[in-house]
């Protein structure tokens, strides 16, 4: 590891057995060069004159390989991994039996547009197999915004009906149709693009750090059902045919719901025969300490949106729904090019089964108190962390100015992110309504040790910026 003031500093952790057999397991945090390195700065530049700037701004790494929770640079430099990819990566990267079931499908067939394979049905039927019993179809798609686009598609045609109620803050990807219904017209991915759909109306997501309204969850009629009764007697034809939330607001900030608020929420799309459609893309198998977030929370959707760390590695997700909105689509209504191909349906049914049998939503569970204590911890020692919230291994630290004022500081936030790097621990770029949020979100098969170097070096980030 290279020196730099000691405040960082780890001994190297072993990475475990290597996923490919020919090349040496993944050691670190293990610096070998200035960052980035002099190949890394090679295809940085490339990237720049050859793509567009439409990425996310994040710090200079050029991803070389990648095992369980380590990441190896173009320099053979090694970074301890607190992004997963972006909550995708939930067995880890290159996982033996992921990279293993990837080699023998490439042998047979990959590509088969929407004819059936064995993997695709099998994949759908163990959907419905680990998903409550109202949800019994599945439909494979590719990405994440496809399930939401498609759970939209199927709740309008289902009911008849047209509006769609989202919540301010959410992300539910950047196709239109996703972006429509994405809670932030002022983000980057949305400004200047509308405008967009009709028949989409927003309430407030309860991000009580930030309450808009200044209340408490036990106070806060406006972040309850009888904010929803207002706002379809204001803003809609009463002709509502779905209510769409995620789980927990990942790009929001990691912004999780106080208790007794969701099921207040499925309560009142019950009574008045709404469609609950739930956006788990980001939160589902494993992530927060269950199989599927939901279950924090004793509700059950409509409509349920997969993706991400449904394969922990190649492009795939899906909607499970009950066949009463399925059975409305007619053939040829929905599907694509690439979803359910067999070759990432293989892949994604074998990663349920490593996730199941590997027990790694027990990990992230039990992991969880850790990264809650040290996480509060950082925010009693400085007054710039304003606020650390999450579930299992899905966290998210909140800066500001100081704890009186709230004010975001989005320059200190991603300073902290590029200090991290220096050290040895990867992040992603800032997250939340003010880019002010750090997203902590590890691969589920961190081991306590691994995760206790990457706080460390967290702290000592954090420390460096604001002292």
């Amino acid at each position: 590891m290279v020196a730099d003031d000691g405040a960082g500093s780890a001994p190297p952790i072993a990475a475990g057995s290597c996923a490919t057999g020919a090349a040496p397991a993944l050691k670190g945090p293990v610096l070998r060069t200035e960052l980035p390195g002099p190949r890394g700065r090679v295809l940085l530049a490339l990237s720049a004159e050859y793509e567009p700037h439409s990425m996310t701004d994040q710090v200079p790494l050029v991803w070389q390989r990648a095992e369980r929770c380590w990441v190896e640079d173009a320099d053979e430099n090694v970074f301890l991994d607190f992004t997963s990819g972006v909550v995708v990566a939930n067995a880890g990267h290159s996982h033996p039996r992921l990279v293993a079931a990837m080699r023998e499908q490439a042998d047979q067939v990959v590509n088969c547009y929407d004819f059936p394979s064995e993997w695709r049905v099998r994949l759908a039927q163990k959907l419905v197999e680990i998903t409550p019993p109202n949800l019994d179809k599945a439909v494979i798609l590719t990405t994440g915004a496809e399930t939401t686009e498609a759970a939209i598609k199927m709740a309008r045609l289902a009911t008849g009906r047209y509006e769609i109620i989202s919540f301010h803050g959410g992300f539910h990807g950047r196709t239109f149709g996703a972006m429509t219904i994405g809670g932030r017209r002022q983000g980057a991915g949305t400004r200047g693009y509308g405008p967009f759909l009709p028949g989409v109306v927003f309430a407030p997501f309860p991000y009580c750090y930030r309450c808009p309204f200044g209340s408490t969850p036990d106070s806060c009629r406006l972040h309850g059902t009888d904010y929803l009764d207002w706002l379809v007697e204001t803003e809609t034809e009463g002709r509502v045919a779905a209510v769409i939330t995620e789980t927990y607001q990942g790009a929001a900030g990691s912004v999780m719901a106080p208790p007794g608020w969701f099921p207040k929420l499925a309560q009142w799309c019950r009574d008045r025969d709404i469609l609950l459609i739930i956006d788990e893309v980001q939160a589902s198998f494993g992530r927060t300490g269950k199989l599927f977030c939901y279950e924090h929370y004793d509700v059950v959707p409509n409509i349920l949106c997969l993706g991400k760390g449904i394969s922990s590695s190649v492009p795939l997700s899906a909607v499970v729904a009950e066949s009463r909105i399925m059975d409305a689509l007619s053939p040829g209504s929905m599907g694509s090019t690439h979803g359910g191909n067999a070759f990432c349906s293989r892949v994604a049914l074998e990663n349920i089964e490593v996730i199941i049998g590997e027990r790694l939503s027990e990990n992230a569970a039990a992991l969880s108190g850790l990264f809650n204590r040290r996480l509060q911890q950082m925010v009693e020692r400085w007054d710039c962390v304003g606020e650390a919230r999450g579930l299992g291994l899905a966290w998210g630290l909140e800066f500001v100015r100081d704890k009186t004022s709230c004010e975001p500081v989005p320059d200190a936030t991603r300073a902290i992110i590029e200090a991290a790097y220096r050290r040895g621990l990867l992040l992603i770029a800032p997250i939340g309504f003010y880019g002010n949020v750090i997203r902590i979100s590890p691969p589920l098969v961190i081991t306590e040790e691994e995760a206790t170097v990457g706080l460390d070096l967290l702290e000592a980030a954090i420390a460096e910026v604001v002292g």
